[in-house]
């Protein structure tokens, strides 16, 4: 993979101090120097002592990224929903894990990827997964396609300027227009698995907007600021509207949904590389669909 860029600057410059103000990560340009990658200017190699001159065309080469093999390929079916060089939008349905486990080695999203870059021969086989989805939890999930764009990604999500939203069918039917849920997050006492709030926990703050009331239940329009395990899942249950579907909290089947109804429907950031604003969404799946209808 490539990377170029034009020095623009009046006067002479270090090529390291250059990649600093590009905000290269300091491990990236590690595994140029170190793991076979190259840095070139003017097509010529350099090292990073090398004085640039105003309009010099600067190359990074990073280097292959083999793919790990405890990740199984799967040729099983994936929905992307967009895909440039850089990265990856994919819908994931329900029942699919994000990544593999000790009990699903062999089918989640990641594996499913691995199987789609290795019919597409990419250069890059190792899966980046910039934001996770519950097993159970529809919608868009963002893939990075190179550790350079993961990089990138993973900082605009500790800079809040990655916008994740979700739609969700809480079984409480009366909630404030708008709100925020500012509680803290900590694993339970008796289970590994489930989440509380608690004031020993870490930091999570959901911000929500109803979006319609029906008999059974409320549609409500979710934030996350932060990324807490089963944050909105927790954040619900703990003012006594769990989603319908999800047992683990409190919440109950009711009629089609077998699942916590929620889901991703929208990804908002800056493309790693342009800049450019992006913005992605994808309408509620069938199940939570035909709940609406029912009520």
């Amino acid at each position: 993979m490539e990377f170029k860029y034009q020095y623009q600057g009046e006067r002479p410059l270090i090529l390291r101090e250059f990649l600093v103000q590009k905000q290269l990560p300091s491990n990236f340009i590690k595994s140029v120097k170190y793991q076979g990658g190259q840095m070139l200017v003017n097509q010529q190699p350099v090292t990073v002592r090398y004085m640039l001159q105003p309009n010099d065309l600067v190359t990074i080469i990073a280097p292959v990224e083999v793919g790990h093999e405890t990740v199984i390929a799967s040729n099983e079916p994936l929905d992307i929903h967009y895909e440039d060089r850089d990265f990856l939008i994919v819908n994931k349905p329900a029942g699919l894990l994000s990544i593999p486990s000790m009990l699903n080695p062999d089918d989640s999203v990641a594996n499913r990827l691995k199987g789609y870059y290795q019919q597409k021969a990419y250069p890059d086989q190792v899966i980046h997964v910039v934001t996770r989805l519950d097993k159970d939890t529809t919608g868009l999930m963002l893939i990075a396609k190179h550790r350079l764009a993961h990089a990138f990604f993973d900082r605009q999500l500790r800079e809040g300027k990655l916008t994740r939203q979700y739609l969700a069918i809480s079984h409480r039917s009366i909630w404030p227009d708008h709100g925020f849920i500012d509680s803290p997050i900590a694993r339970s006492d008796d289970s590994i698995i489930t989440r509380t709030v608690s004031p020993t926990g870490q930091a999570a703050l959901t911000e929500f907007w109803l979006q319609n009331q029906y008999s059974q239940g409320a549609l409500l329009k979710l934030q996350l600021y932060t990324g807490r395990t089963h944050q909105i899942r927790v954040h619900l249950s703990h003012l006594e509207g769990a989603l319908i579907g999800d047992t683990l909290y409190g919440g109950v089947y009711h009629y089609n949904m077998q699942r916590p109804a929620l889901h991703c429907h929208l990804l908002a950031f800056h493309h790693p590389f342009t800049e450019q604003p992006m913005l992605f969404r994808q309408e509620l799946p069938d199940d939570m669909q035909q709940w609406i209808n029912n009520n």
